[in-house]
């Protein structure tokens, strides 16, 4: 086996010197509202709970 060389790394330095890189700034800040997914998700949940009752309320009646 050959034996593995390790990569050097380059140091970028800045082309022109004495300028800042610039940084944009936002006045908002990305806050998202999940509530709607929040609520879904527990329709989603009381909706499989109650037909899982049902499957299993149905077999006792089918037997």
């Amino acid at each position: 086996m050959s034996k593995k060389s390790k990569r050097q790394t380059r140091i970028d330095v800045a082309t022109q010197s004495g300028q800042t890189p610039a940084v944009s700034t936002r006045s908002s800040e990305f806050n998202p509202d999940y509530s709607y997914v929040i609520k879904d998700l527990r329709r989603i949940g009381i909706l499989a709970s109650t037909f899982i009752l049902i499957l299993v309320a149905l077999s006792f009646f089918l037997r």
